[in-house]
Order: C-alpha cells, then structure tokens, then sequence
C-alpha cells in the first residue's frame, strides 16, 4: 500500500512510501535505485531535503527516521519525541529546520543541519514543541508546513483549527 510519493528536487528521482519502507526510482533509466528500510511499523508521511541527499519519513508507532541516502538503507537516526502517532513531517526550503506533527496535538521543530562535507553527518537538535491544538476523535495535528521565505510553520489540526507559529 502506498502511502505518499514526493519527486526528488535536484535528481531525477521520484520516491514511493509504502507501508515499511521507501522505493527510490530513477525516472531516466526506469529502474530501481534503492530501496530504505524504516524500521517503523507503519509510515505516515515523507519529506525530502531541500539539497535532495537526506528524506525523513514520520510514522503511526510516533518514531521520526532520518534517512541520508549517500550513508546507507537504513536509517542514520530515529527520533522518537512524539507520545502518539506523526502524522505530517515537513522540511523548510531556506533555513536548516524540520517539523513533525502528531495525534499527541504538538508540533515538534527540530534543526536538522545538513554541511556539504560528505565526511561530516548532519546534526539534529530539536528546538521548540508547539503545543496549540487539542486532540479530537484520537486524532491531533494533521499536516505541517513551513513558510517559503520566513521561519514559519502552520498547523492544521483535527479540532478544525489552523495555527500560525512565528
């Protein structure tokens, strides 16, 4: 079962989620590239990196797995902030930030550095939980995404509320 596709932003890539793991395909040769294993149960949602080298990929069991595509197939770190389910993962286009979004109703922002040195791992910090909507029907934020210029992140959740965080 496929449960979200993104392009790749620099490659002409294009990478399927299902429900264990991520199928990276390469849309020139029609082939097979790779294939990363989550290590989650279920994924919810994937982002891919502004500079295309690294994908996060959010899951029901509430783990977040980073993937850097030049390291490995498995995931290089798996973030587990969330109490509930991550629903939405969003990566911003300008700064080095990324969000989550869960059933548990917060929004956890997180620096997400990326360096050009391929001999240096990407470091991850988590920032600021935004705590904002209250969970409705077993079920809290719904999707997340980044302003395109500004440091800025909406929220849409299930108690029928959109939340601007500046």
């Amino acid at each position: 079962m496929i449960q979200c596709v993104r392009f790749h932003p620099v490659r002409p890539y294009f990478l399927v989620a299902s429900q264990r793991s991520v199928r990276v395909y390469n849309l020139l040769r029609q082939e097979l590239t790779k294939k990363l294993q989550s290590n989650c149960q279920w994924i919810s949602s994937m982002a891919v990196h502004p500079g295309g080298d690294n994908v996060i990929c959010g899951s029901y069991d509430s783990k977040l797995a980073w993937f850097d595509l030049d390291l490995s197939t498995r995931p290089y770190r798996l973030l587990r902030h969330h109490g509930r389910a991550v629903r939405s993962v969003a990566f911003h286009r300008r700064y080095p930030l990324f969000a989550s979004g869960s059933d548990d109703g917060s929004v956890i922002v997180c620096h997400g550095m990326v360096y050009n040195d391929l001999l240096q791992n990407a470091l991850l910090v988590p920032l600021k939980v935004l705590k904002g909507h209250a969970p409705t029907l077993d079920l809290g934020v719904l999707d997340v995404a980044f302003h395109p210029q500004q440091p800025w992140i909406f929220s849409s959740g299930a108690d029928g509320t959109v939340r601007l965080y500046t």
